[in-house]
């Protein structure tokens, strides 16, 4: 079966405002079989490698399910680990973000009972555990299953190996007859048939096979970075290869902008491709994509389906797929034509046991690699800087300068300081192409996270009473309130402070212009020069903050596009507007 849009499958508007809020464009195989079929009532066994899609699947249909109103356990998911618990609860969470009233609740071994038992207290609707926990919760008394309307065995087949037939079974029991029973399995032996055939009543058979597997020749590796780290790794990955043509896919199409615009501010000749643009537009970059005139492509999974180009070097998934298929899918376009190729994966945090799946559905080995340091990247930089000089004077292919350099020697500058100053001039490193204009939408980075599940429902009550998986880095949360200029006022890069520049799209700037000022007049490294937002009369630029003092001292005052140059703290300017406002 071919994908197709969420728009198709019957969806409540709620629900699909969240799946476009999660980016998904298309629904996978196993999703656009399975979801009408629960949407009707029907039972449903699954067969399907993990990595498929299916949580959505059948989380989905869960969802839709639940009546906001009653507030007690309407859907159970069964899992075998407490890491797949985790991880299916964050994703019902997102899925269900704009369904009001609904809540979901992850039990499993080794959290707080206390915890648990808040959550059960405050009329959680989905309940998503291992085996052995609900069992315990049973025996307690602290969950009743009298109310449920759908169960899913996710993962049935490692239940089985797990011992907990009996647990299932039991939990089975409990619940009303008339309930909707779903499983999922990447096999069906005999004994889940045997509680197939006892606890359904005649299930709609979904089974997707396997797709291909991966190019043997594509190296594929992957590093453990923090979200907020992301793009500093990519930006050293991409100058240590020296690449030359690379694919970055993102999972969201509100991604794709952001990290388009951070690597046009930093001087990379970038574009990007989602489903958001005109056919014209997509038709545009893809031509320049082809002919070299850009070096990387920023896109989605879907805008980049069908691309057919040789000689692309590597494929970075800023994003891990959600799909092991869709990984399969993105990292086939190196490696083409029995050239080698590189695949690079960035994974964060729980995201690692998605990674594993991703190995298990591609039947390959993904090594881990250690990420480059600067200093390792500079001296790459300074290697290969060496290596070009030496050529040139070797070929003797360059414009002499003999009378300029016989001035400067008369002046007491020996040779070493001259070459030392004329290196130092040159940055050390070739130039990249120039920045491209900067789309205008200056959405925060963080703005595609999410809230641990059930943090909607805090944020409702205005209290900490429902208790979801353990509460993630505080710096991915959205902003909770303050004025959206002054939260674009600090930088979400380690090590750099957010400055404001007086001069804006109005006076007819663009990013390369602030990197080729603020580098020509301080002479410090393009490295250290961040993040670049153009708004309409000012321009917001992040620099390294050993440099801030610097900065400010040479650029305040100069003329700049026609204009005298104002630059100050960011959060600086957002004090004083509070302070005027309040007076």
């Amino acid at each position: 079966m071919q994908k197709k849009p969420f728009t198709e499958l019957g969806l409540a508007p709620e629900i699909l405002k969240a799946v476009e809020r999660m980016g998904f464009e298309e629904a996978s195989p196993i999703q656009c079989a399975a979801i009408p079929v629960l949407l009707e009532g029907s039972d449903v066994v699954g067969q399907s490698q993990t990595g498929s899609g299916k949580t959505a699947a059948f989380g989905i249909p869960a969802i839709q399910a639940v009546d906001p109103a009653l507030r007690a356990p309407q859907v159970i998911i069964l899992c075998p680990t407490r890491e797949l618990v985790v991880q299916v609860a964050e994703e019902i969470a997102k899925l269900a973000f704009f369904k009001r009233g609904v809540r979901e609740l992850p039990i499993y071994g080794g959290q707080s009972y206390e915890r648990q038992f808040r959550g059960l207290s405050a009329g959680a609707q989905i309940i998503i555990g291992t085996p052995g926990r609900v069992m315990d919760h049973l025996e307690r008394k602290s969950l009743r299953l009298d109310q449920i309307k759908m169960v899913v065995l996710d993962e049935a087949d490692r239940m089985l190996d797990m011992g907990f037939v009996d647990d299932i079974k039991t939990i089975l029991r409990e619940t009303p007859d008339e309930r909707q029973t779903v499983f999922f399995s990447a096999t069906i032996p005999r004994p889940i048939q045997e509680l197939i055939k006892t606890f359904t009543r005649d299930p709609v058979s979904v089974r997707m096979e396997a797709q291909a597997l991966t190019v043997p020749a594509i190296e594929q590796i992957y590093y453990e970075v923090d979200r907020r780290s992301k793009l500093e790794v990519l930006c050293r990955l991409i100058d240590l290869e020296d690449v030359k043509l690379a694919i970055i896919f993102c999972a969201t199409k509100m991604m794709v902008d952001e990290l388009t615009e951070h690597l046009q501010a930093r001087g990379y000749s970038a574009d990007k491709l989602h489903g958001d643009m005109t056919q014209a537009m997509r038709e545009r970059v893809m031509g320049k994509f082809r002919k070299r005139a850009i070096e990387i492509l920023v896109a989605t999974d879907v805008a980049a389906r069908g691309l057919d180009i040789d000689d692309i070097e590597v494929v970075f998934n800023y994003d891990l797929p959600h799909d092991g298929e869709d990984y399969v899918h993105r990292i086939g376009r190196t490696g083409r034509a029995g050239k080698g190729g590189k695949a690079v994966t960035f994974v964060a945090g729980r995201e690692i046991y998605r990674l594993e799946n991703i190995q298990r559905f591609t039947k390959s080995r993904i090594r881990r690699a250690k990420i480059p340091s600067a200093e390792e990247v500079e001296d790459k930089r300074a290697t290969a800087f060496a290596e070009a000089l030496r050529e040139t004077l070797e070929k003797g292919e360059y414009k002499r300068h003999d009378e300029l350099l016989d001035r400067l020697l008369e002046q007491g500058h020996s040779p070493t300081d001259i070459a030392s100053a004329l290196i130092h001039l040159l940055g050390e490193e070739k130039p990249r192409a120039a920045a491209a204009p900067v789309p205008e939408d200056n959405r925060r980075s963080d703005a595609r996270s999410y809230p641990d599940p059930g943090a909607r429902d805090r944020r409702e009550r205005g209290r900490d009473d429902f208790d979801g998986p353990p509460p993630r880095d505080r710096a991915e949360r959205p902003p909770r309130s303050g004025p959206r200029e002054e939260a674009g006022t600090v930088s979400h890069e380690p090590g750099m402070v957010r400055l404001a520049f007086n001069v804006g799209r109005a006076h007819q700037v663009q990013p390369g212009d602030f990197v080729g000022v603020i580098i020509g007049v301080t002479a410090i490294p393009k490295s250290e020069v961040g993040a670049i937002h153009l708004q309409a009369t000012k321009t917001l630029v992040d620099v390294a903050e050993a440099r801030v003092e610097l900065v400010l001292k040479k650029l305040n005052g100069i003329q700049f596009k026609g204009r005298k140059l104002a630059v100050r703290p960011a959060a600086e300017g957002a004090k004083k507007s509070r302070a005027a406002a309040s007076a």
